[in-house]
């Protein structure tokens, strides 16, 4: 069977499927079935298939994902999103739109917690919405600012979208990647920051009430253990003291601990953040596992190689090729979820800029972050419908004020792109790579 033809078949199939709204997951197995089923034969494709979605999630580095998440729930439903907005506005509380400031910060804090991007902007959102329509703030630009910050919780780690990145490509270290999405999700929560503030300080909004010393000692003291959990994790990491895996479980552990120190969770909540995560886990390493059912055909029919055979093909400018990935990267992410956009894109695309001179690790942020930009984005771009529902605003009216937070984040796109300082500046300092 010619390339073409396996191409013709898998994308289309795929397409298809999910414009009639079949589950991604179903989408890329049967595709692959699809597209493989004129070379190998019904049995064989099925045993292969098979074979390789149990290979796919059989990895001790993946055990980390449902770890996480079940972290990232135990985080949402323990109070935690309340503290941390209360331990922001100590430091932006003199700053023009200061509750946008305050969502920006929080969003850092929390999702770099959480792990989760829809875990922030429906936590951290949530609470500060009302307090914003009170204060007389436009809820367009409160919802452009809290889908535009949100998902630096992708970037800042830990996060398990950079352990399954790792695991696609094997070999790559996890904390070189986790010390790689510092600069850039600060980067965007920064500029988010600068755009609010702009925005505020041209609308005239208000800054919040003075703390006193005692007051913010006292919000200090009660942030801190949730803030801790930063260092011990990724400390733990980085020095070598124990596996990301190992730190997912520790996480877990140090969650569950800071949620009955709050008193923030009872038995009964507790068992359904054990359900939602079992569930959540679920779809998730279902995903994973028929996306390597897709690689596998991807490789035996030549797929990887001949897409990027076609785009040296069109230029052999490195600028405009890294430009090409990255538009195509983007309008894959307005449609399709991180982590199949990882597991489908990185074979594909690894090769082109590793023989451009990008590192692996460069290439794991520069392709997250385009996923932060698409989950923002429309027509299913998680972050902004769960944004728009806690903020009760349609769509239509934060898209105006959320062009110029997505027009920002693009130019940090292509700093990052160009600039590899800074994604591997902290790993190759550090020793990591």
């Amino acid at each position: 069977m010619s390339i073409g033809l396996a191409a013709l078949l898998l994308f289309s199939v795929f397409m298809v499927l999910l414009f009639i709204g079949v589950p991604i997951s179903i989408c890329i197995a049967i595709s692959s079935i699809c597209a493989a089923l004129p070379t190998l034969g019904w049995d064989q494709i099925t045993y292969l298939a098979m074979q390789k979605m149990n290979g796919g999630i059989e990895s001790f580095s993946l055990l980390a994902v449902p770890l996480f998440i079940l972290a990232g729930n135990i985080m949402n439903n323990g109070g935690i999103a309340n503290l941390l907005i209360d331990f922001a506005k100590l430091f932006v509380g003199k700053v023009p739109g200061s509750l946008a400031q305050t969502n920006v910060l929080g969003n850092m804090f929390f999702g770099a917690l959480a792990g989760s991007a829809v875990a922030a902007s429906a936590a951290i959102g949530g609470t500060l919405a009302p307090i914003e329509k009170k204060e007389g703030y436009d809820l367009g630009f409160a919802t452009a600012v809290n889908i535009a910050s949100a998902p630096t919780g992708l970037l800042i780690p830990p996060t398990s979208a950079f352990i399954v990145y790792s695991a696609v490509v094997g070999g790559v270290s996890i904390a070189a990647l986790f010390m790689a999405g510092y600069i850039p999700g600060i980067l965007m929560g920064l500029s988010t920051s600068l755009l609010a503030w702009l925005y505020a300080r041209k609308h005239k909004y208000p800054v919040s009430a003075s703390v006193s010393f005692s007051d913010a000692l006292r919000i200090t003291l009660r942030a801190l253990p949730s803030l801790l959990l930063i260092i011990v994790v990724i400390g733990g990491i980085v020095g070598g003291i124990f596996t990301a895996t190992e730190g997912a479980g520790v996480c877990v552990v140090y969650c569950l601990a800071l949620a009955i120190f709050y008193r923030a969770i009872t038995f009964e909540s507790f068992m359904k953040i054990l359900l939602n995560s079992a569930c959540v886990s679920g779809i998730v390493l279902f995903l994973i596992s028929c996306s390597s059912a897709m690689s596998y055909v991807m490789a035996l029919s030549g797929i990887p190689g001949a897409i990027s055979q076609t785009i040296l093909g069109i230029t052999d400018n490195p600028i405009l090729i890294l430009l090409l990935i990255n538009v195509i990267l983007l309008v894959v992410g307005t449609f399709m979820d991180i982590t199949p956009a990882i597991l489908i894109f990185t074979p594909i695309f690894l090769p082109i800029v590793k023989s451009l001179g990008m590192t692996e690790v460069q290439f794991g942020v520069l392709l997250i972050f385009n996923m932060c930009l698409g989950c923002m984005t429309p027509p299913v771009g998680s972050v902004l419908f769960v944004s728009c529902g806690v903020t009760g605003i349609s769509i239509e009216k934060v898209i105006k004020p959320l062009l110029p937070f997505v027009a920002m984040l693009f130019l940090i796109l292509l700093l990052i792109t160009y600039v590899p300082w800074l994604s591997i500046g902290i790993p190759t300092m550090m020793g990591l790579m």
